[in-house]
């Protein structure tokens, strides 16, 4: 879960919610001096969700990059059946 979280999720979601949380707060200034409250803007969505999906390919290439064994190092143990119990797959 943790694994989805920071390679899917967070991507995702950080840059739109910087955007929200800057325009909370510049409309909050906006408020307290009596100015004219900005609006959020469709386009600044779109990019945020376009600058979201960048991130999450950029993290999801540095994971394939880094992580793992090399070709042909790692050893995959296929499930079994021993002693009336199933064994689950192991790589190592």
């Amino acid at each position: 879960m943790a694994r989805i979280l920071v390679s899917y999720i967070i991507p995702l979601i950080l840059p739109m919610a910087l955007y929200l949380g800057w325009v909370w707060i510049i409309r909050h200034r906006a408020k307290a001096r009596g100015d004219e409250i900005p609006e959020i803007k469709n386009a600044n969505i779109f990019w945020s969700i376009i600058i979201g999906v960048i991130l999450m390919f950029i993290g999801l290439g540095i994971l394939a990059i880094s992580g793992g064994n090399p070709p042909g190092e790692g050893h995959y143990e296929s499930p079994r059946f021993e002693n009336g119990k199933v064994i689950p797959p192991k790589l190592d």
